[in-house]
């Protein structure tokens, strides 16, 4: 097993100033002295990181197909200093993380009408896990983050299924990447989904293990610190 933390670094980055959101996909960035449109890798509403002159550091793309040339992967927020946005890098950083641990680690696995972030074997013994990325903190000196920013009925199907799988003897746990620093807890956004919170008590009470992974965010990096379990929260409630 390595001792090495998993990590995700980004090449050819560059900062700029953010200026407005267009839609789910893209936004208006100003690069120097030019106004660019680029991609947001990220649907989620992240109302209180894209604001009008926030530093966000951008990744370019050489994609020759690319209608944008830039990707937006991080926000300067002064209460957490840099944010990691990119929705993919939680799978990138759990899977690294993953890798040492299993005999067999498999990405988008399909489990009934579900298709799970990773499957996962040791032994005889078979595992399931969804993972979520965490951007929001309503109070970031509390050390407390918030899920969903937006509501999520694919969150909330893919919680009755792991409580279904659960109940067939799989080993299963929603991972929650908290893409922030200094924040340690993710709670349920019952302001913006209800539903949500009502299904992680239930897989709790069901055996479904609830993890965070805390990162430690740089302008072009994220990195796992550290992972620990609050499923004993939940089955309280």
């Amino acid at each position: 097993m390595t001792n090495e933390k998993p990590e995700l670094k980004y090449d050819n980055t560059v900062e700029g100033i953010f200026l407005q959101r267009n839609n789910r996909f893209t936004a208006e960035v100003m690069i120097g002295n030019v106004r660019e449109a680029v991609h947001v890798k990220n649907t989620g509403r992240l109302k209180d990181l894209l604001v009008p002159n926030a530093k966000v550091i951008l990744q370019r793309n050489s994609n020759p197909n690319r209608t944008t040339g830039y990707d937006l992967i991080s926000v300067y927020k002064s209460e957490l200093e840099w944010v990691n946005i990119d929705s993919l890098a939680p799978n990138v950083l759990v899977k690294q993380y993953l890798e040492p641990l299993y005999d067999v680690v498999k990405p988008e696995h399909k489990y009934g009408d579900s298709r799970f972030d990773f499957y996962m074997e040791k032994g005889e013994e078979k595992y399931l896990m969804e993972v979520k990325g965490c951007t929001l903190a309503e109070n970031p000196k509390k050390g407390i983050g918030y899920f969903p920013d937006a509501p999520t009925e694919r969150g909330v199907k893919h919680l009755n299924e792991l409580i279904n799988a659960a109940r067939e003897g799989y080993h299963c746990t929603i991972a929650f990447v908290i893409q922030m620093n200094g924040i340690h807890y993710v709670f349920p956004n019952d302001a913006i989904q209800p539903e949500f919170g009502q299904a992680l008590v239930r897989a709790a009470k069901a055996g479904v293990e609830i993890v965070y992974h805390t990162c430690r965010v740089e302008a072009d990096s994220i990195r796992i610190t550290g992972t620990m379990g609050d499923t004993s929260r939940y089955m309280k409630a």
